[in-house]
């Protein structure tokens, strides 16, 4: 049970990161000064928009796409894209379910939904979007940066503020039970801080793309100006 106790703050000491492993973007934290991540964005090939001051363009992920920033209080809090060439339902279909699997596959993000998030052959994207105002989006989250410094202090607080030296010496089975939810619930914590998300938009009757969101939910508005 002491050998169970250790392997647990050692697992979860490696999603139980700081504040400072936040989401990324094409390795780039989302956080910061928006005029310093417009220039860091333009290092990783975005131009600037002859069109609009606030967006940026270019290719991400084989699609041409607008990038904007949004802030909050100051600080970068959200990434988002949308594809610049408009599909038919077919295509928006496929694509939708190609970024499924790619996220799916990718060693980098979890999902925290039990079901597949892809669409299926016969769902009536057009008919459900216009008679019942559906949203189709799929979320994942990326994992935290198991090369960073640990951070182990962060569970060993909640655990020890609990339990003495003693206690966990020697762990009852209820205790141990206990250290491995308070592990698995800090881990939860910090991974929903990092979604990365995608939804279908209609520009016109017919027209879709894709939009996504690469957020930082330690910068997102909690109520904080009420």
């Amino acid at each position: 049970k002491k050998v169970f106790i250790s392997f647990v703050l050692c697992c979860i000491s490696i999603v139980g990161m700081a504040q400072t492993d936040v989401t990324k973007f094409l390795g780039i934290p989302v956080d910061g000064d928006k005029s310093e991540m417009k220039e860091k964005l333009k290092s990783k090939g975005f131009t600037q928009s002859p069109y609009v001051e606030d967006v940026l363009t270019g290719v991400f992920n084989g699609n041409e796409v607008n990038v904007l920033i949004d802030t909050n209080n100051g600080k970068v809090c959200r990434i988002m894209l949308c594809d610049t060439q408009k599909v038919d339902e077919a295509s928006i279909r496929i694509r939708f379910n190609v970024l499924c699997e790619q996220f799916k596959n990718n060693s980098r993000y979890c999902s925290l939904h039990e079901d597949d998030q892809k669409l299926k052959d016969d769902e009536d994207i057009s008919y459900e979007m216009i008679a019942n105002n559906k949203r189709y989006q799929a979320v994942f989250y990326q994992l935290p940066d198991t090369s960073a410094v640990s951070f182990k202090e962060g569970i060993q607080s909640l655990i020890h503020s609990k339990y003495t030296k003693e206690q966990l010496e020697n762990p009852s089975e209820e205790i141990s039970e206990d250290v491995y939810r308070i592990g698995a619930m800090y881990a939860l914590e910090k991974i929903v801080k990092k979604p990365v998300w995608f939804m279908i938009s209609e520009e016109e009757y017919g027209k879709y793309y894709i939009t996504m969101y690469y957020d930082n939910e330690y910068n997102r508005a909690n109520g904080e100006d009420l």
